[in-house]
Parts: structure tokens; C-alpha cells; sequence
């Protein structure tokens, strides 16, 4: 599968590097605002193709899938560009701006029949399963708590701070904290109540969201760009409880038993950088025919926009494109 990689940030270096690591997959072309840009990221990464557009790289007929890695605030534009070129796309999270891009983007793919998938990298880790048959087999009893926190101290970062690039820690870190609890416990959100603190320029700096779920779960998470967290994930049972180590990218998940009695670390298998996983799955979506991968259907991007876009009306953060 020949990867086209939209942009050259850090982000975009990391798919690069992660394609680089693997068999099936080849980062094959990259494009940029600037042909200066995309030709010294291709030289550093090994890349065979440079171009100095979005659209030129869109139009190359070999690549197989375009890989979005730019500003949310750019998802929009590009995505659908390629999309009525008819390429595949994998777009980095959070998704789009805001809930309407996103269903307009959704609603083109399904029309034109292209395979479109969002690039939230912990749906499609190893360690989706491995939790999912903790919890089902009733390792730790009945879940009745959730806590994960998500932190790093990211300064005066322009994509954090600016409105026109989507800034805040919501789109950028909370949009994980959302996933934990939904790939793990996708009853209803019966209650959803949260507070923030902002920038000077009106962003969510350090947000904190307490979930109540149709079955009795209670979720409480915090995300912040402006200190380090200790990022940790608990699921808390009647009978145990289990630690993911890091939400943003686990490594290991503790059981323990009743009273807090330690019973097991278990790691997860040895990654590049725990890409490939969203890479594999999109190629084997694609062998198969889908128009969306398996592990992140569409309807679960939708409904974690629309949580974003209520969270941001109550904290009164706006986008320009809003």
C-alpha cells in the first residue's frame, strides 16, 4: 500500500517513520505547501516522491491512500479534495473542526463509495483486545468507575493557543480521554458535566469532563496542554481494578485483585510506534473491500465530535470555522 503523506510536521515525520518500519506499507510521497518542504522531508525519510501541493500529491494515480497530517483546522479542505479525486483517506484525529465538517466529509465518502478512516491511533492498538477480554471475562467484576488523565506542558504552541487552528486541549489531548471510555464502554451518555480553564486567547488550556453512562458507569477525565499528567487510565470493578500505563499510547495494563492486590502486568507487543497498527488496518480494510475500518466505524467519529462540539459551547470556545 503506497502512503501519500499530507504535510510535514512532527506528526507527518512519525508516519513516515512508522511506514518506513514496515513490509506491506511504503510512505511513497509526500506533499507539502512548499516543493522545498516536501523534497528535504522526503530526502530525511526515504521518500520517493515530492510535491509542492496537496493537490499534486492527490493526484498521483499510484498512491493508494492519503494520509491527512496536518492542523485540524486543515483536515476539512484536503480531505475533501481527495475524496472527490477518489482516494482513500486516513485522517489524524481529532477528525475535523467540528461536528458539521465531519458529517460532510462522512456523507461525501459514503456518497462517492471511498474509503475514509479517522487516525486515532489507541482504536487500533493491540491493547484494545487485550482490555476488552479483561474486562469481559470478568477479571475485575462488575466496572462501575473510570478515571484517565492526559497532560503535557506545551508552552505557547501556536496550534494550541490560536482558534483559527483549532487550539486547546480538548481536539488535541481530550479527544483521547473520550476514546478510552468509549472503546472499552459504549453504553449511552446519559450525563455529561465539565469545566475549564482558558488562554488569553480563549482556548481550553485544562479541561476536566465527568460522564455518567447508561449502565451505571461513572467516567471522570481531565486533559491539560499546560502541565504533565501523569496520563494514566484506571478501570475500577467490584472485584479489581485495571492501570493502563499511558492513554495516549499503553505499554502495559496491571490487574489487580480485591483490595488492590497486585495479580499481573501485562505488555503489549513490541511496536515501531504503535502506528502501524492504523496503517494495517486501513490496508486490510481496503483488501476487503470496506469503506471504513473495522476498529473506528464512522458513526463513532461522529459521536465523539458531537461530544466536542457540546463541550466547547458550555467552555464558550469558538473556531472561525464554527
Amino acid at each position: 500500500m503506497k502512503v501519500g503523506i499530507i504535510g510535514t510536521g512532527w506528526i507527518a515525520e512519525k508516519a513516515a517513520i512508522t511506514l518506513n518500519g514496515l513490509t506491506d506499507c511504503q510512505a511513497y510521497a509526500v506533499g507539502s505547501r512548499t516543493l522545498d518542504k516536501a523534497e528535504a522531508f522526503a530526502s530525511k525519510w526515504n521518500i520517493a516522491k515530492a510535491y509542492g501541493s496537496y493537490g499534486a500529491l492527490i493526484a498521483d494515480p499510484d498512491v493508494d491512500l492519503v494520509y491527512v497530517g496536518t492542523p485540524h483546522s486543515h483536515h476539512f479542505d484536503v480531505t475533501r479534495e481527495a475524496l472527490l479525486a477518489g482516494k482513500p483517506c486516513l485522517v489524524e484525529k481529532a477528525f475535523m473542526a467540528n461536528h458539521r465538517q465531519a458529517q460532510e466529509i462522512v456523507e461525501l465518502a459514503r456518497e462517492r463509495k471511498v474509503f475514509l478512516a479517522e487516525a486515532i491511533w489507541t482504536r487500533y492498538q493491540p491493547v484494545v483486545a487485550i482490555v476488552r477480554n479483561l474486562i469481559g471475562s470478568g477479571r475485575i467484576g462488575q466496572p462501575r468507575l473510570v478515571t484517565a488523565t492526559l497532560g503535557y506542558s506545551m508552552g505557547d504552541k501556536p496550534r494550541i493557543m490560536r482558534p483559527d487552528l483549532c487550539g486547546g486541549a480538548l481536539l488535541d489531548l481530550g479527544v483521547y480521554a473520550l476514546n478510552f471510555v468509549r472503546m472499552f464502554f459504549p453504553a449511552d451518555i446519559i450525563g455529561m458535566e465539565s469545566q475549564c480553564v482558558k488562554s488569553a486567547t480563549g482556548m481550553d488550556l485544562t479541561n476536566a469532563i465527568s460522564l455518567v453512562l447508561s449502565d451505571g458507569l461513572l467516567c471522570n477525565l481531565q486533559s491539560s496542554a499546560a502541565c504533565v499528567g501523569d496520563n494514566i487510565g484506571v478501570i475500577a470493578g467490584t472485584e479489581g481494578n485495571l492501570i493502563i500505563d499511558n492513554i495516549n499510547n499503553p505499554q502495559t495494563v496491571t490487574v489487580n485483585g480485591p483490595d488492590r492486590t497486585y495479580v499481573e502486568t501485562i505488555r503489549v507487543p513490541k511496536q515501531i510506534t504503535g502506528y502501524e497498527y492504523q496503517f494495517l488496518a486501513c490496508r486490510q480494510a481496503l483488501a476487503d473491500g470496506l469503506l471504513e475500518p473495522r476498529e473506528m466505524p464512522h458513526e463513532e467519529t461522529l459521536y465523539i465530535m458531537q461530544l466536542m462540539d457540546q463541550l466547547r459551547k458550555k467552555w464558550d470556545v469558538r473556531y472561525p470555522m464554527d
